[in-house]
């Protein structure tokens, strides 16, 4: 079970960094001048590999996840509350993931209409949602 654990967290992390730098990018892109096609390419090239490696990182880390709790148990019984809330962190955080993807499909269609300070708040929800799930996992507070 420790080498599941231990691989979960390396997936998980991996994943986040992903999310923590993809909408660094959507930051970059929504600042492109309109006139400037090679460096919004070049940008958008950069996004589509960084979310295709970061949805390959997810996968595992969502599965091994469920492996620790389907099949080791991890959070049943009474007293585990906290694994209920660490499952909507990680709905969230699959949502969140999703929403990167579909933004990028409007950079790409040329459709994006936020500005590049919505994107630097945008880029603040993954950092909000590791921390969530961390305490969650850690303190286990109900």
């Amino acid at each position: 079970m420790l080498w599941v654990k231990a691989l979960h967290i390396v997936f998980v992390a991996s994943w986040f960094a992903g999310l923590f730098y993809l909408p660094r990018i959507y930051v970059n892109l929504a600042m492109v001048e309109p006139g400037s096609l090679a460096e919004r390419e070049r940008l958008l090239l950069m996004a589509r590999k960084l979310l295709r490696f970061t949805t390959l990182l997810a996968l595992p880390a969502l599965g091994l996840g469920l492996w620790l709790w389907l099949g080791f148990g991890i959070g049943r019984g009474p007293g585990n509350g906290w694994l209920h809330a660490k499952l909507a962190v990680v709905l969230l955080a699959v949502g969140y993931h999703h929403a990167c993807a579909s933004l990028l499909r409007r950079f790409r269609d040329g459709a994006n209409r936020r500005s590049h300070r919505w994107y630097r708040w945008f880029n603040e929800v993954p950092v909000l949602l590791l921390l969530a799930a961390v305490v969650l996992v850690v303190v286990k507070p109900f």
